[in-house]
Protein backbone atom coordinates (compact mmCIF):
# COMPACT_ATOMS: atom_id res chain seq x y z
CA UNK A 1 0.00 0.00 0.00
CA UNK A 2 1.53 3.38 -0.81
CA UNK A 3 2.38 6.02 1.54
CA UNK A 4 2.08 9.28 1.48
CA UNK A 5 3.90 12.31 3.36
CA UNK A 6 3.48 15.93 4.12
CA UNK A 7 7.18 17.18 5.60
CA UNK A 8 8.77 20.13 6.44
CA UNK A 9 12.28 20.79 5.67
CA UNK A 10 14.31 24.16 6.47
CA UNK A 11 18.10 26.05 6.02
CA UNK A 12 20.18 27.22 8.48
CA UNK A 13 18.65 30.61 8.62
CA UNK A 14 15.07 28.57 9.71
CA UNK A 15 13.31 29.54 6.43
CA UNK A 16 10.27 26.79 6.34
CA UNK A 17 8.87 24.78 3.38
CA UNK A 18 5.61 22.32 3.19
CA UNK A 19 5.54 19.64 1.03
CA UNK A 20 4.22 16.31 0.30
CA UNK A 21 5.43 13.12 -1.58
CA UNK A 22 5.11 9.43 -1.83
CA UNK A 23 8.73 9.02 -1.69
CA UNK A 24 10.04 11.19 1.34
CA UNK A 25 13.60 9.80 0.79
CA UNK A 26 13.87 10.47 -2.95
CA UNK A 27 12.29 14.33 -2.34
CA UNK A 28 14.41 15.06 0.53
CA UNK A 29 17.79 13.80 -1.58
CA UNK A 30 16.39 16.26 -4.13
CA UNK A 31 16.03 19.32 -1.82
CA UNK A 32 19.55 18.59 -0.82
CA UNK A 33 20.66 18.09 -4.32
CA UNK A 34 19.30 21.72 -5.35
CA UNK A 35 16.69 19.73 -7.41
CA UNK A 36 14.02 20.65 -5.82
CA UNK A 37 11.30 24.32 -7.33
CA UNK A 38 12.73 27.82 -7.51
CA UNK A 39 12.25 28.32 -3.13
CA UNK A 40 13.69 25.42 -2.40
CA UNK A 41 16.71 26.50 -4.91
CA UNK A 42 17.17 29.86 -3.73
CA UNK A 43 16.81 29.35 0.03
CA UNK A 44 18.91 26.37 0.05
CA UNK A 45 16.26 24.30 1.94
CA UNK A 46 18.20 21.12 3.03
CA UNK A 47 17.18 19.52 6.20
CA UNK A 48 14.16 17.41 7.17
CA UNK A 49 12.84 18.86 10.23
CA UNK A 50 9.44 17.43 10.24
CA UNK A 51 7.12 14.73 8.43
CA UNK A 52 4.04 12.80 9.08
CA UNK A 53 2.86 10.11 6.81
CA UNK A 54 -1.03 8.45 5.51
CA UNK A 55 -1.97 6.24 3.61
CA UNK A 56 -4.50 8.58 2.37
CA UNK A 57 -3.38 10.76 -0.82
CA UNK A 58 -6.36 13.41 -0.24
CA UNK A 59 -5.83 13.30 3.43
CA UNK A 60 -2.33 14.18 3.02
CA UNK A 61 -3.05 17.07 0.10
CA UNK A 62 -5.49 18.50 2.64
CA UNK A 63 -3.03 18.26 5.50
CA UNK A 64 0.16 20.18 3.23
CA UNK A 65 -2.53 22.79 2.57
CA UNK A 66 -3.55 23.19 6.03
CA UNK A 67 -0.22 23.41 7.30
CA UNK A 68 0.84 26.07 4.83
CA UNK A 69 -2.59 28.33 5.97
CA UNK A 70 -1.05 28.15 9.63
CA UNK A 71 1.30 31.15 10.77
CA UNK A 72 4.49 30.78 11.18
CA UNK A 73 4.20 30.36 14.99
CA UNK A 74 1.71 27.27 14.87
CA UNK A 75 4.15 25.96 12.50
CA UNK A 76 7.09 26.18 14.83
CA UNK A 77 5.23 24.61 17.39
CA UNK A 78 4.22 22.15 15.37
CA UNK A 79 8.12 21.20 14.22
CA UNK A 80 8.97 21.83 18.26
CA UNK A 81 6.66 19.17 19.78
CA UNK A 82 8.31 16.32 17.87
CA UNK A 83 11.93 17.74 17.13
CA UNK A 84 12.65 20.31 19.56
CA UNK A 85 16.46 20.44 18.59
CA UNK A 86 15.90 21.04 15.17
CA UNK A 87 17.70 18.44 14.52
CA UNK A 88 17.91 16.84 10.70
CA UNK A 89 15.80 14.11 10.34
CA UNK A 90 17.67 12.59 6.84
CA UNK A 91 21.04 12.99 8.39
CA UNK A 92 21.54 9.57 8.69
CA UNK A 93 19.72 8.93 5.11
CA UNK A 94 22.42 9.84 2.69
CA UNK A 95 25.87 8.60 2.18
CA UNK A 96 28.49 11.64 2.74
CA UNK A 97 30.92 12.60 -0.04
Amino acid sequence: MKQYYVYMMTNKSKTLYTGVTNNLTRRVFEHQQGLGGQFTQKYRISRLVYFEETRDVHAALTREKQIKGWTRAKKLELIEAQNSEWKDLSADWFESE
